[in-house]
């Protein structure tokens, strides 16, 4: 007798984490929670603390029917803008599903194509999807934490920017450090706060004339 082909639809939920930064990756993940065994407390990962956020994504590799990480690197950025970049990420964390999703709902207006892709799923995007959708809360969590430790992973390779304290984004310190020092290897060049460091690291100190 052949074996039973489960019918139950498998929602995948995607999001993403990096898209303000001025250096690192932007980073998807695409999650497929099983109904069988819920996750209490998924919500948008920018709602929660760091450590929460990191419990919540242990549970959710534990506990998730399918998840998958997707990334594009500072070079696809700059070359594509941030915005299809982005939507390279979600594709690839798509991809990189052990498990083929039958729907797909997206955080946001738009939707990566899958046309090109080995995926006969429909497509879905909903605004504030990452806290109102469990899926993409999770999906949310999982780029986050992934990208956080991305970003500390690289803090020792490039000294004098403190990646690992604010993962890339433009605080004050990130500010004044691009104007201290040439942009990294990781800064996205197509972002005009790194031009404009940079211009301001290359430019004589006038201080004492």
């Amino acid at each position: 007798m052949p074996p039973r082909v489960s019918t139950q639809p498998r929602i995948a939920g995607v999001d993403e984490a990096g898209r303000g930064p001025l250096a690192g990756p932007v980073v998807a993940a695409a999650v497929i929670l099983d109904p069988r065994r819920r996750i209490a407390g998924l919500a948008d990962s920018k709602a929660l603390t760091a450590a929460v956020r990191a419990e919540l994504a242990t549970l959710i590799r534990a506990r998730a029917l399918a998840f998958g990480i997707g990334w594009a690197d500072r070079d696809e950025i700059d070359a594509l803008n941030i915005f299809q970049a982005t939507l390279l990420a979600m594709r690839r964390a798509l991809l990189a599903l052990p498990v083929a999703p039958t729907h797909v709902r997206v955080d946001g207006n738009r939707c990566p194509c899958l046309t090109d892709l080995p995926l006969s799923c429909t497509l879905e995007a909903v605004v504030r999807g990452d806290a109102r959708v469990a899926a993409i809360s999770a999906a949310s969590i999982l780029a986050k934490t992934c990208r956080d430790a991305m970003m500390e992973s690289l803090d020792g390779s490039y000294p004098g920017f403190q990646l690992a304290i604010h993962k890339g984004y433009g605080t004050p310190a990130h500010l004044a450090a691009l104007r201290a020092q040439p942009p990294s290897a990781q800064h996205r060049r197509s972002f005009a706060p790194v031009r404009a460091g940079a211009d301001a690291a290359l430019t004589p100190s006038r201080s004492g004339t």
